[in-house]
């Protein structure tokens, strides 16, 4: 399965398929690039399943330097920004030469955001492994590291050259993972298309997911696609995309990236927005109660506490602009509504429904 993205400067192709992983080096060429030299970054846990697989097959066009990091969020930081320099330049690489990202959403983040500034500009290709990166992150050009005001507050956006997305390597997921990256699939039915959320509830379980799992990466690739075409600099129509996540990254702040996965927080957040929008009078009566349902049937986080404290992190989320944020909402499911209000009512707000 294929679906072609078109920005305003760049297009490049999403993959999709079972067991596509030891062909990534035919993909590569098929997109006219020639690089000398590529630098494979992943993590520990992904580089024992496909560390080997990948390299194999883009030893047949080039020089590969493979580089294995610590597995979480804390890797998406300066530090480990700065080895990735470190390791290029001790590579030899020139601006005709290409980093691959194989792996999750930091793996991701971290070597998209690397290849956006390393000699102003290298192409990067993603080589998503888990459900989040695969229907989300890997998609779409955001890159960003985490600074210790919050997550990715320092990013670019720079489109990949190729995304190549094989649904078999989400076999080797533990449930947590798997759940964790429902949460955004999840969100795409909520925000754009009720059959699909509708699809989604037909499952009983993983094993039902994974029966349709292609079509599912494929429907979320295909959203995201339309939404970043229209939008690509995240400026109106993109925004929607972070339904359940102005919450969700209060969650992760407050339990410093280490207490619940992103996935976790995202999919409290969305019954956070649920909430919230009933109160305001915007969403749709029972809303609510339908999200949450689907959040407890596939073990994701309904019920999250934190202090009132942490809510003051909201001043520095990326949705701000003065003194009001952009909140995404829900009419009702599968339609989404963009709302404007002051940071002051939407922290009272939250303190009365969190």
């Amino acid at each position: 399965m294929k679906l072609d993205v078109k920005t305003k400067e760049h297009s490049y192709d999403i993959i999709i398929g079972k067991g596509i992983l030891k062909n990534c080096a035919s993909y590569i060429v098929n997109t006219g690039k020639s690089p000398a030299k590529i630098l494979i970054v992943t993590d520990e846990n992904v580089a024992q399943f496909y560390g080997d697989t990948v390299c194999e097959s883009l030893k047949t066009i080039a020089e590969v330097k493979l580089v294995v990091l610590p597995a979480g969020e804390t890797t998406k930081s300066l530090g480990y920004l700065s080895d990735l320099y470190d390791e290029a330049f001790s590579f030899g690489m020139t601006r005709t030469d290409l980093a691959v990202a194989l792996g999750g959403g930091v793996i991701g983040d971290l070597t998209g955001f690397f290849a956006s500034t390393v000699l102003r500009g290298i192409d990067v290709v993603q080589i998503p492994t888990t459900l989040l990166s695969q229907v989300d992150s890997s998609v779409g050009g955001k890159t960003a590291i985490d600074v210790s005001w919050g997550k990715n507050l320092v990013g670019t956006f720079y489109q990949p050259s190729l995304v190549i997305a094989d649904t078999a390597t989400l076999d080797t997921l533990p449930d947590e993972e798997f759940s964790s990256g429902l949460a955004e699939v999840i969100k795409y039915g909520c925000i754009w298309d009720k059959d699909f959320f509708d699809k989604i509830n037909s499952a009983a379980d993983r094993k039902g997911l994974m029966k349709i799992i292609d079509e599912i990466v494929y429907t979320c690739c295909d959203i995201k696609r339309q939404v970043v075409e229209q939008d690509e600099l995240d400026t109106a129509l993109r925004m929607i995309l972070n339904f359940g996540h102005t919450a969700g990254h209060i969650v992760e702040k407050a339990y410093n990236y280490t207490g619940y996965t992103h996935g976790e927080a995202v999919a409290f957040g969305m019954i956070i927005a649920a909430r919230l929008g009933e109160r305001l009078g915007i969403t749709e009566e029972g809303t609510t109660k339908r999200i949450e349902e689907t959040i407890k049937k596939f073990q994701l986080p309904y019920d999250i506490k934190i202090t009132h404290e942490a809510l003051s992190g909201i001043t520095l989320d990326k949705k701000t602009s003065g003194n009001s944020i952009s909140v995404i909402l829900l009419d009702k499911i599968g339609k989404f509504n963009m709302h404007k209000m002051s940071t002051t009512e939407y922290v009272e707000l939250l303190k009365e429904i969190w």
